[in-house]
């Protein structure tokens, strides 16, 4: 894939420039000046390419993977996003540094939570149902005759609405305590024409409604927790006697020292706006944080009475556990 335009068409050396030679202005809806100069300034910190013969901007097979396709592995607009809804709450954060109080995701700016979405939706898209649901112990031959899921902590949704597409004979609930966050996930459900078996309601992950779940599943929220252990003795609690319950969490190494890397930079940079605060804004006397590690999950799971725990499968930003009582 190569996108290439050539943003104005000079009249001369050292003379302004005419119309612009290029529909991209047009396609995006945008003035072709101000285009221009963005484009420059991406160009400057290598998002595209630029030709300075042909004075033609274009991206690679490679920065259009990362950067414009938001249906595909990686979408990096959606860390951008991210990041900077967090940097709105910086005032806030800064004051919990002194008093150790904590800052919940409600309390976080809107884009936020779509940043949220944005970042970690796509590899949900090419994980979720291709390879974390096979690498668990018979849960896709139930989803696929009909299942009971408790989609815990569900965010907007991206989740839930992706495996009520993928598995018709199944009923979905989606839970999540920001109730600003459920009424777009109801909304996002119907969009995907799956709102018929898709319910939601707000509720912690500590008391969400619901018995005898075949499968529960966390996805990237568990270590968000001020009481996760609360919340696996409630999932315990919900699932059927044969259930599953399906951990999403970031990629991790137990040793600090292995996770000083470019992931865990992100990691532990989101954790300390995010992921801690919000832990410490609730009971239960746990801060995880985002790079919590594989023992510390296990801790919290077989604490909480599962008898079963496996790393199931991984991806370059999950790793991913399958827990059974």
């Amino acid at each position: 894939m190569t996108l290439s335009f050539r943003p104005w068409a000079a009249s001369g050396s050292g003379c302004p420039p005419r119309a612009p030679r290029t529909d991209l202005a047009t396609r995006t809806g945008t003035d072709t000046r101000y285009l221009t100069e963005w484009l420059r300034g991406q160009a400057a910190s290598g998002y595209p390419t630029y030709d300075a013969e042909a004075d033609t901007f274009s991206m690679t097979p490679e920065q259009a993977f990362a950067f414009s396709d938001p249906n595909g592995p990686v979408h990096l607009p959606g860390a951008f996003v991210l990041a900077l809804g967090a940097r709105r709450a910086e005032p806030r954060i800064a004051e919990a540094f002194r008093t150790g109080e904590g800052v919940g995701w409600h309390e976080q700016h809107e884009d936020v939570f779509t940043g949220c979405e944005l970042f970690f939706r796509p590899g949900y898209l090419m994980n979720l149902v291709p390879s974390w649901i096979p690498a668990l112990d018979g849960v896709e031959d139930k989803l696929r005759a009909g299942a009971r899921v408790a989609d815990i902590g569900c965010g907007l949704g991206a989740s839930t609405a992706l495996l009520a597409a993928a598995y018709p004979n199944s009923r979905f609930s989606g839970s999540d305590y920001h109730a600003g966050s459920v009424e777009p996930a109801r909304k996002r459900a119907a969009e995907a024409g799956v709102a018929a078996r898709v319910s939601f309601e707000v509720a912690s992950a500590q008391d969400f409604t619901g018995t005898g779940d075949d499968l529960a599943a966390t996805f990237d929220c568990l270590h968000d927790m001020g009481d996760p252990l609360g919340a696996a003795r409630h999932v315990r609690g919900a699932l059927a006697d044969d259930g599953t319950w399906l951990i999403v969490e970031p990629v991790a190494a137990d040793a600090v020292a292995d996770n000083l890397n470019p992931v865990g930079r992100v990691y532990y940079s989101a954790s300390t706006l995010l992921c801690v605060p919000n832990a410490k804004s609730q009971a239960g006397g746990y801060a995880l944080g985002a790079q919590a590690g594989e023992s510390a999950i296990r801790d919290v799971v077989t604490e909480a009475g599962f008898t079963r725990f496996r790393r199931a499968a991984e991806s370059p930003f999950n790793l991913v556990y399958e827990a059974r009582p």
